[in-house]
């Protein structure tokens, strides 16, 4: 009796020695900052967009002057005299009509839009991953302390059949039943603390730290439904604000910007053209030097280009064609995905709800199957398996509010209204405990 109580208190410790703090708990906020400065995935994201901002920028350089200066120096060695000629010259080109110009800077426009909904998107799929780590490392730590708890009480109960053995009002069955039951609750808590671990570098492969403790749920939480709770509404704004429909909208409208551009191939263009040159040194006279300004427009017709440029046009059609598909399917993906959400939190609210049932009812079955053992009505292995139906009631009632609440952050990230402020009201259910 005396080793199984001390096996029970070393495992104790150890639970005790995994979950304490060395430092001061952590909680979903605090780990959703420290991804932001430490995840390589979201680093990605800010530099792609940072990069892309500089789109606009170089499309809109096509409508803007281009001055250049350009220079020649040369010794010239003939029959009849050497000399040196040097050359200089500055010149202005202005744009005045150029259609595909225009049209690239569109498209420029259009990239930058779409670099910030994919920035926008990085930061969802940040809060998701976050969470989730979150989540997964709390479940862990419940499965900890649930097993825990359950050992406990079989310890409890293989007391007590050792000491109803030893005065013969039970049989030595009840003792090696208990036994086997507290056998496999330690291979439990052995595989248990090796998830929790997992979790734990899960998470801090995010943040970058790895948590000492983290703020759990509160005890006796209530989950709110989705709100509206209507899923047609969720799924309306899904189409309408989905990140990954509102790309594929861009992207349309960049292949639509594409097919223009490609067309202007056909079209003139005119620009204004002004130099200021100087030369000196000319074969006639050497000493000479020519200074010279000129100013006008310049146009330019393109005849023919090998059909180069109608078989861009035709290329340009045919990726219209695939944006518009794919844009279709991002819409169809993206309402399957909002009504799957959408059924999760629902089904998990009522799992919670029946699960709460459950452990109520677990708790008295428990209880009335100590009281019938200890006056003979019941054996050992009901109350064993008792003992075992609650924790893993009560087990399954925690991981069921953490998928509830993954399943509302879904649901949200999947209509296009997933903030900031969402994490933080999840952030209020929690405790340091």
């Amino acid at each position: 009796m005396r080793k199984t109580q001390l096996a029970a208190a070393v495992a104790a410790s150890l639970i005790s020695a995994i979950l304490a703090p060395n430092a001061h708990a952590l909680d979903l906020m605090q780990a959703y900052s420290q991804a932001q400065a430490y995840d390589s995935q979201f680093a990605s994201a800010r530099a792609a967009h940072t990069a892309a901002a500089e789109k606009s920028v170089q499309g809109r350089s096509g409508l803007l002057p281009v001055l250049g200066l350009t220079g020649s120096y040369s010794q010239i060695d003939s029959t009849t005299r050497n000399y040196v000629s040097n050359n200089l010259q500055l010149q202005l080109k202005q744009p005045l009509y150029n259609p595909a110009s225009f049209d690239l800077y569109e498209q420029s426009k259009l990239q930058v839009a779409a670099s910030d909904i994919q920035f926008a998107q990085a930061q969802n799929d940040l809060a998701l991953r976050v969470a989730q780590a979150y989540f997964d490392v709390l479940a862990s730590q419940d499965a900890i302390v649930f097993i825990q708890a359950q050992k406990t009480a079989i310890t409890e109960q293989l007391a007590s059949a050792k000491r109803n053995f030893e005065v013969g009002t039970a049989t030595i069955t009840d003792t090696h039943e208990a036994q086997a039951r507290f056998d496999l609750t330690m291979a439990q808590e052995i595989a248990a603390q090796n998830d929790l671990e997992v979790k734990r570098n899960a998470l801090a492969q995010i943040t970058g730290q790895l948590p000492a403790e983290l703020a759990g749920l509160k005890t006796g939480v209530k989950l709110s439904p989705p709100e509206p709770a209507k899923p047609d509404e969720w799924v309306s704004s899904a189409q309408a604000n989905n990140f990954g429909v509102t790309l594929q909208q861009l992207a349309v409208e960049i292949a639509r910007r594409d097919i223009t551009r490609n067309r202007a191939g056909h079209q003139p263009t005119l620009d204004f053209v002004a130099s200021q040159s100087r030369t000196q040194g000319l074969a006639f006279a050497p000493d000479l030097t020519i200074s010279s300004t000129s100013y006008g427009v310049q146009f330019n017709l393109p005849l023919f280009a090998g059909y180069a440029v109608t078989s861009k046009v035709r290329e340009a059609i045919s990726l219209e064609d695939k944006a518009r598909a794919d844009l279709d399917s991002a819409v169809r993906t993206a309402a399957q995905g909002t009504r799957t959400a959408f059924l999760g939190v629902q089904s998990g609210l009522s799992q919670i709800r029946a699960l709460e049932a459950a452990e109520v009812s677990s708790t008295s079955a428990l209880e009335s199957n100590r009281l019938g053992y200890e006056v003979g009505v019941r054996i050992n292995i009901d109350v064993l398996n008792a003992q075992q139906q609650l924790y893993s009631t009560r087990r399954d009632l925690a991981k069921a509010r953490y998928d509830t609440m993954m399943n509302g952050l879904k649901l949200k990230a999947l209509a296009g209204s997933l903030a900031e402020a969402d994490l933080a009201q999840l952030n209020t259910l929690l405790e340091v405990r």
